[in-house]
């Protein structure tokens, strides 16, 4: 009975709802007016236009939908889309020009302490910050293109942004021209899913303090540094592409601080460091593609119970760097293309183990300048006799099962 009462209500609200048309050329010809007239469940349909309103504010549950990507602007001087209400679906804006603030976080599109929220299929351009959710739940953003122009992190804000969030889907945008592409900063059990992150200044993705999270299938290209988890447990980093984020600091993916996470089935290319790790505890690295990177991965000696296993190492200048002589890891049946070894028993591993620090790599670790001598007669003299007898690489850094043939990953 209970059950029949529900879906009666339901299709009694849905049969109530209004669709309230906007447009320059209709009855109503101000967002705000329609906003003031419509009733919770109504749909607001704005036609294709300038609306130059300041800050709209949505206070109530309503359909928000743009017809040909209405413009919404905030001349610079305001926030632009304001949400304050719970199960508010916005789609099919063209959001521009929010105002920029040094103590506020001004933002294209801003949820605050909703759920239930729905921003897709827009565009946000030239924002200060572009869709920010604060204190939200089982919110999603999805297929939207965010883009500014950014130069210095000090005055462009975040792509996206959320902060204590938590069920929150970041699902197929693509983010340009921002401090950091996505930031998560005490956002719990949220995926973010086939995201493009490319030329932002800091991050493609920031995570801190942000536990039992996913990212999976996003590419993060030309940015400052591809991806930072800091300060975070149960990460799972699945089949994501890590590409041409070169610079002093940059890496492919920063992990500072985080433990118990599972790194699988990502692509490193041509970054300064494929996975640069600091402090990491207990952090599974399996079946990844290291790629003509400076350095595949650098190991700080803060890293402990790490297992890196069934990875391919191809074209790194330097596979493996690190910082101290302590060995904590485990390296475990990796394909390293700079391994000279045999298999007389044709079973595709290694009869000897295989040594992945090489002198030089720890050389230059303590001493960036001696980078000058690279590939110089003295220097390839040096590894090959580390190599045969080891003395300043640590002894336990090592592969025992090294593969034969790389992995078809």
């Amino acid at each position: 009975m209970k059950k029949i009462l529900y879906i009666f209500l339901f299709f009694s609200t849905f049969l109530q709802a209004n669709v309230i048309e906007v447009g320059f050329n209709k009855p109503i010809k101000s967002i705000k007016k329609a906003i003031g007239l419509a009733k919770v469940g109504d749909t607001i349909l704005a036609n294709k236009g300038l609306y130059q309103e300041g800050n709209i504010v949505i206070d109530k549950k309503i359909v928000f939908i743009g017809k040909d990507y209405p413009i919404l602007d905030g001349q610079k001087k305001y926030e632009v889309l304001s949400i304050k209400a719970d199960g508010v679906i916005v789609k099919g804006f063209k959001v521009i020009r929010s105002g920029y603030g040094s103590l506020e976080d001004i933002c294209g599109i801003k949820i605050y302490d909703g759920s239930n929220v729905v921003i897709q299929n827009n565009i946000l351009v030239d924002n200060f910050f572009g869709i920010y959710i604060q204190n939200g739940k089982n919110c999603i953003v999805k297929n939207n293109k965010i883009s500014a122009y950014g130069t210095e992190q000090q005055k462009i804000g975040n792509g996206i942004q959320c902060w204590k969030s938590n069920n929150i889907k970041i699902i197929g945008n693509s983010v340009s021209g921002h401090r950091d592409g996505i930031y998560f900063e005490f956002v719990t059990n949220s995926v973010v899913w086939r995201n493009v992150s490319i030329n932002n200044i800091r991050y493609g993705l920031h995570f801190m303090f942000s536990n039992d999270d996913a990212y999976l299938s996003n590419i993060f290209k030309n940015n400052g540094a591809g991806v930072a988890v800091m300060f975070t447990k149960r990460v799972k980093m699945f089949n994501n592409f890590f590409e041409e984020n070169w610079g002093d600091a940059a890496y492919g993916l920063l992990l500072k601080e985080i433990s118990d996470s599972y790194i699988i089935g990502n692509k490193f290319t041509k970054n300064t460091s494929g996975i640069h790790m600091e402090g990491t505890n207990r952090i599974l690295i399996e079946k990844n593609v290291f790629e003509a990177n400076g350095w595949g991965m650098n190991i700080q000696a803060s890293c402990m119970d790490n297992v890196i296993k069934n990875n391919n190492f191809v074209g790194n200048t330097f596979d493996i760097s690190t910082n101290g002589s302590l060995v904590l890891n485990t390296f475990n049946g990796n394909y390293w293309d700079k391994y000279e070894g045999y298999d007389l028993d044709k079973n595709g591993v290694g009869d000897i183990p295989y040594h992945p620090l090489s002198l030089f790599a720890v050389l230059t670790e303590k001493n960036p300048s001696a980078m000058l001598l690279f590939r110089s007669f003295m220097i390839t003299l040096l590894d090959k006799s580390e190599k045969i007898l080891p003395s300043i690489t640590p002894d336990n850094f090592i592969d025992k099962t090294p593969l034969i043939h790389s992995l078809p990953l």
